[in-house]
């Protein structure tokens, strides 16, 4: 669990590593795959929603975390290094990849027509091991949208309080497009370049950016130990719904129970989560 407690509201929180180079907010969880299902893996984890604020977890879950450590132990498959997991990252993209090309062409379009800036927006997060990539999404805000946070000592300190991010409908930055696609979820799209580059993973953590690595405590190797995902255990229970600590909670859960059928599982729920918008901002 994070014992690091919550950031300080008023300046930026220490990163564990080095000053970051950007701490804009265009960001959110979740994307795009297929179907609904649950794992059929009988390590997978059982599909509860946490309590959102309340530090806890649901007494079902764990009461299968205390049946897990009664276990013999066994051999534990690593994510970070299974090569079914990277062929699942490697198909699964380039079969989708047609209809995602005409999808980007028109979301491009739609996001150079409406506001000035950028088509995409870059930012550096913390990927397996610890070590930083930039990540690539739709811009959804406007172009001077980080100017406006540092400038804000109030929009700042609500951004610290409520998980590095801004709450649904209080962010003055999103521009109209960018809210339908955060709602949507389309604007996670590029991320598929960041997979085919072995950056990140379709399953796994929601990339975080460097300021949030104090959250995770003496738990950040359970976010470091495998790759960030587009799409993850904490998206399909609840995504921005569930804050911190719950979500470094579920991070370890997932890192420590993952197998391939689990992220099969995860990628066939997605869809449902998407189309409800469930916590989606």
């Amino acid at each position: 669990m994070d014992h690091a407690g919550k950031g300080r509201a008023g300046t930026p929180p220490a990163d564990f590593r080095s000053t970051p180079t950007s701490t804009a907010t265009d960001e959110r969880s979740a994307p795009v795959v297929a179907g609904d299902a649950a794992a059929s893996d009988s390590t997978a984890l059982p599909h509860h929603t946490p309590a959102p604020g309340n530090g806890a977890l649901p007494a079902s879950l764990n009461d299968d975390r205390a049946e897990r450590r009664r276990r013999p132990d066994r051999p534990h498959a690593d994510p970070a290094t299974s090569k079914a997991k990277r062929a699942l990252d490697v198909t699964a993209t380039l079969v989708s990849l047609p209809v995602v090309a005409v999808l980007v062409l028109v979301i491009a379009a739609l996001v150079a027509a409406t506001s000035r800036g950028p088509v995409f927006f870059k930012q550096e997060r913390v990927g397996l091991g610890g070590t930083r990539f930039r990540m690539v999404k739709f811009r959804t805000m406007l172009v001077d949208a980080e100017e406006r946070l540092r400038r804000d000592p109030a929009l700042w300190n609500d951004y610290v309080r409520n998980d590095f991010k801004l709450p649904n409908g209080r962010d003055p930055r999103v521009t109209p497009v960018g809210r339908f696609l955060r709602r949507s979820s389309l604007d996670e799209l590029p991320q598929l370049f960041n997979v085919l580059r072995g950056q990140m993973s379709l399953v796994g953590p929601r990339p975080i950016v460097p300021e949030e690595v104090e959250k995770y405590g003496d738990e950040r190797d359970a976010y470091t130990a495998v790759k960030p995902g587009i799409t993850g255990w904490w998206q399909v229970n609840g995504r921005s719904g569930v804050g911190y600590p719950q979500r470094v909670d579920l991070d370890r859960e997932y890192a420590s129970s993952w197998t391939f059928w689990l992220d099969v599982s995860i990628l066939l729920r997605t869809p449902l989560t998407v189309l409800r918008a469930r916590g989606a901002h």
